[in-house]
């Protein structure tokens, strides 16, 4: 009797947790479990959440979400950003419910070099060198505050260990990072905002508010992963007092962005709306598009090879005469530089590099100036998709400059190339294809290769005007004819849909069907599929046959999607009567 009063006490306890202790179970509650991630401590460790969040569990416990904290304290001073990545990947795989089944999905709130910590983690970042992602996240939305994605000057005052080497403006370990898959970083997918604060003295940067006294903003914006997606905040890095008022980085009195102290602090609304779906958290601080400098300037950070992909050491670089600094690791950084057209000069020994690059405002690009062919990206032919994942047999659009009469090989395997242009190379890639691999364009010129992730399937459908938003390149079954608005479909017809990336395919009655069948979806509702798999007689070319459903109200654009798995292809439209 004593012993089961004893457990029922305990889980009463369990479920008003406002932090949960590592390695005990955890709640079920309607959203998944909040895991935090801190910072680099400048005080040194050990810390505590509270040092670091202040009550932000509290706050999240006020609407029913249960809070974990995993410290970059786990692991000893010495330890890497990818020791702790690794680190951080057993700690998701270990947690579990108090029902005993495993946390298939967490949400993710990091501060500071927690959030390398997380993109180190999605890429599976190596500590020898190159990438080995997870199969599967556990991630389903991201919250950074003020992560240095591309470094800060902070560094050079900070003792020489590794973790600050590699969160140093220009260093290799950042660059990397941010071009790991299709030359960016796309944090494979997953839902993702940051905060950056611009409560700054300007001491480091030299311009007052263009920085939280560590992180300059065009470093903090999540400008590589998507516009719209970046809040300005008046915060500082830390709260003042300490190591960044000594330094004269932050006014004593200033607030830190991530010590929340209430609900009403901005970075609380922004992750209590952004983790519940609303949109609040889009009418809290400044958007990047409308703050003062990320509207108009944004950072660079630039490699240099040869023409036939060597890497080559920078002694010096300008972009538009303006003189860039240079690294320990050879690479030529800047944080502020009006957006636009610049112009690159790069001396490295006796080889000179000029280039040109367009720079957007709102944060910061990494860019690799070559002589050659260069690759600026490799998307589904079909139409561009989110998350940057390609598909077995999938035909693909390789675009970039200098890529005529280019030639295309993946992991050493020559492709089948259809289309090629000094912008533009179509090829399709392998039917065993998996994981991720590296793509290479050779020319007369030179060559260039880039990583490519592939997946079982992402599905991209090819619409006729070829923007990939348009109406579907679709064939109405039964009268053989191409739908448009004045040959519409009706409910009950037969339509073929043309797609690439369905992935793999097995033989059956004639027919090589996707192994991973899709579904599609006409405004919203099921499109039964009959078929779905390679398109017969057509390298690359997928086709999918689904009934149009009844109830659907005439429409000159209804809505189709295609989902394989958990990827989810372009919305492109179909007329509907």
């Amino acid at each position: 009797m004593r012993a089961g009063l004893v457990v029922l006490l305990f889980a009463a306890l369990e479920l008003h947790a406002q932090l949960i202790p590592a390695g005990s179970p955890i709640p079920h509650s309607t959203l998944p479990p909040v895991v935090f991630i801190n910072g680099y401590q400048f005080e040194g460790c050990p810390t505590t959440f509270a040092d670091t969040f202040g009550i932000a569990d509290q706050v999240l416990q006020a609407k029913g979400e249960v809070s974990l904290f995993f410290s970059t304290c786990s692991l000893p001073a010495s330890s890497s950003i990818e020791d702790l990545a690794w680190s951080f990947g057993n700690f998701l795989s270990g947690l579990k419910y108090t029902d005993g089944q495993p946390v298939d999905q967490v949400d993710i709130v990091a501060h500071s070099m927690g959030g390398l910590v997380l993109r180190c983690y999605l890429s599976g970042k190596q500590n020898a060198g190159g990438f080995q992602p997870p199969a599967a996240t556990h991630v389903r939305k991201a919250v950074f505050l003020a992560t240095p994605n591309f470094g800060t000057p902070v560094a050079a005052v900070l003792p020489a260990v590794k973790q600050v080497d590699e969160m140093a403006s220009g260093s290799a370990f950042l660059f990397d990072l941010a071009t790991w898959n299709d030359a960016t970083d796309d944090l494979r997918g997953v839902d993702a905002i940051a905060a950056a604060g611009n409560a700054g003295t300007g001491f480091l940067s030299g311009t007052a508010q263009f920085d939280d006294g560590v992180v300059p903003l065009t470093s903090a914006a999540l400008r590589f992963y998507g516009p719209g997606r970046t809040r300005v905040l008046p915060y500082c890095h830390i709260s003042g007092g300490g190591l960044v008022s000594e330094l004269g980085v932050c006014p004593s009195s200033a607030s830190g962005i991530a010590h929340i102290d209430s609900a009403s602090h901005e970075s609380a609304q922004i992750i209590v709306s952004f983790l519940s779906g609303t949109d609040a958290w889009q009418s809290v601080g400044t958007a990047a598009e409308d703050d003062v400098f990320l509207s108009k300037d944004g950072g660079l950070i630039v490699a240099a090879h040869d023409a036939n992909d060597g890497v080559l050491n920078i002694g010096s670089a300008t972009a538009n005469s303006h003189k860039l600094s240079t690294s320990s690791d050879q690479l030529a950084f800047v944080d502020m530089l009006t957006a636009g057209q610049v112009s690159l000069a790069i001396t490295s020994g006796a080889d000179d590099v000029t280039d040109g690059v367009t720079l957007p405002a709102g944060g910061t690009e990494a860019y690799t100036a070559k002589p050659g062919p260069l690759i600026a990206g490799v998307l589904p032919a079909a139409a561009a998709t989110f998350p940057l994942e390609l598909a077995p047999r999938m035909l693909i659009a390789i675009y970039g400059s200098n890529l005529a009469s280019g030639t295309v090989a993946v992991s050493g395997t020559a492709l089948s190339v259809y289309y090629v242009s000094a912008t533009q190379i179509n090829a399709v890639l392998p039917g065993n294809l998996s994981g991720l691999a590296q793509l290479t364009v050779q020319t007369s010129a030179g060559k260039h290769s880039v990583n490519i992730l592939v997946e079982a399937a992402a599905p991209a459908i090819f619409t006729l005007d070829g923007s990939g938003s348009g109406a579907a390149a679709a064939v109405d079954a039964n009268e053989q004819s191409i739908v448009t608005s004045t040959k519409p479909l009706r409910p009950g017809d037969y339509v073929e849909l043309f797609a690439t990336g369905l992935g793999a395919t097995s033989p059956k009655s004639g027919l090589d069907y996707a192994v991973q069948q899709p579904t599609v979806t006409v405004a919203g509702v099921d499109c039964p599929v009959s078929f779905a798999g390679a398109a017969p007689g057509f390298v690359g070319l997928d086709q999918i046959n689904c009934v149009i459903p009844a109830g659907l109200a005439a429409s000159a654009s209804a809505p189709v999607v295609v989902t394989s798995g958990t990827r989810v292809s372009n919305t492109a439209t179909l007329a509907i009567q």
